[in-house]
């Protein structure tokens, strides 16, 4: 799939055709701050400099794959790269580090896919093609948080929007990228609704956890058995005032010097969930309430009742299986001896049965 879509792409660049690339632009200096902050504090370092390449984060996966926070370790790689988006304009794959990238073809059949064809089978008909007939007033417009960015730093150094033929290229993606960001947040919509509905039965339950975001007003644990986060507010974290350190992504209270950073670990019992809101509110547990006692000790009981009732029924289907194999082969012998006692008594003389007038056996 990918050599196939490096291919389309390189067509593309080779014939000087207009068409829907799919670009990943390198991280942004102010990301690469942070994660490098972050990578600093627990003794992991990206290397690259201001440019870093895609190698140099693969160089960073092994020393990672290895640590307990390793998920945490690569989200937060992740979190530091910009979102991949179509555009008319070829920047590259900074991810999978492609000088050229489209999609031809993919698990998920797309309107991008579909411009590419296009365009490739007017290179081989030795024509070129335009998008035509599309109302851009009916296009999705509505552009990210980077892409806004991005817009406003072309403005600032001076660069136009493209013009007759490439205008539609770039209005067309811009329609995809946010029709593909749309299809994202509402995939997240449902399952962030499922995991509520899923947990509303475990209200008062504890559980063990990492902290995976920290923001302003408080932090967010994914729980270790269930994988789904909640998050504790920061009025939860104590009777202090807690100030927010982005760069070491931390909560740190003034008074007494708590902090709350990422990866951390937690036990939280899950006190809220809202259905409607799709959250989940978790407070934190020092030490078990008489609540959680008694619910922890009534499942450890009922699970070990359980564990005697099985054990009681492999026992007695072992018991019963050896006393109705003897039962077959008792009633088995007992045929045979009967068998044998008529083959050796003297055989009855048969007597004429009674027929009716008729000459008919009687019923």
């Amino acid at each position: 799939m990918l050599a196939a879509n490096v291919c389309a792409a390189d067509l593309l660049e080779r014939h000087k055709h207009p068409g829907m690339y799919r670009v990943h632009a390198s991280p942004t200096k102010e990301k690469l701050n942070q994660v490098r902050t972050f990578l600093k504090q627990v003794g992991l370092n990206l290397g690259g400099g201001d440019s870093p390449s895609a190698s140099d984060y693969a160089e960073l996966m092994p020393k990672i794959k290895a640590r307990p926070d390793a998920l945490l370790l690569q989200t937060m790689l992740l979190r530091s790269m910009q979102q991949a988006v179509y555009s008319p304009e070829n920047i590259g794959h900074f991810g999978l580090s492609y000088e050229a990238y489209a999609h031809f073809t993919s698990p998920i059949r797309r309107y991008p896919d579909l411009l590419t064809h296009r365009a490739i089978k007017a290179i081989l008909l030795g024509k070129r093609y335009d998008p035509k007939g599309i109302d851009t007033s009916g296009l999705n417009t509505m552009l990210s948080p980077a892409a806004r960015k991005k817009h406003a730093q072309d403005r600032a150094e001076g660069k136009k929007k493209g013009e007759g033929d490439i205008a539609i290229w770039e209005a067309l993606g811009v329609h995809c990228s946010a029709n593909e960001r749309r299809a994202d947040e509402a995939s997240r919509d449902v399952e962030a609704w499922l995991k509520c509905y899923f947990i509303r039965d475990k209200l008062g339950e504890e559980f063990t956890g990492t902290i995976s975001g920290v923001t302003t007003f408080g932090i967010f644990v994914q729980l270790d058995a269930l994988f789904i986060e909640g998050m504790v507010h920061v009025t939860e974290l104590g009777a202090d005032y807690f100030q927010f350190d982005e760069a070491r992504h931390e909560l740190r209270g003034e008074r007494t010097g708590i902090r709350y950073q990422l990866t951390d670990r937690v036990t939280v019992q899950v006190s809220r969930v809202d259905l409607d809101a799709r959250k989940i509110d978790l407070r934190l547990v020092t030490e078990p309430g008489i609540r959680t006692v008694l619910k922890n000790e009534a499942r450890r009981a009922e699970n070990e009742q359980q564990a005697r009732v099985n054990k009681a029924k492999a026992k007695g289907a072992k018991a019963t299986a050896p006393t109705k194999t003897s039962s077959a082969s008792n009633t088995s012998n007992t045929k045979a001896k009967r068998t044998k006692a008529a083959a050796l008594a003297p055989e009855k003389p048969r007597q004429a049965r009674p027929y009716s007038k008729a000459g008919k056996k009687k019923r």
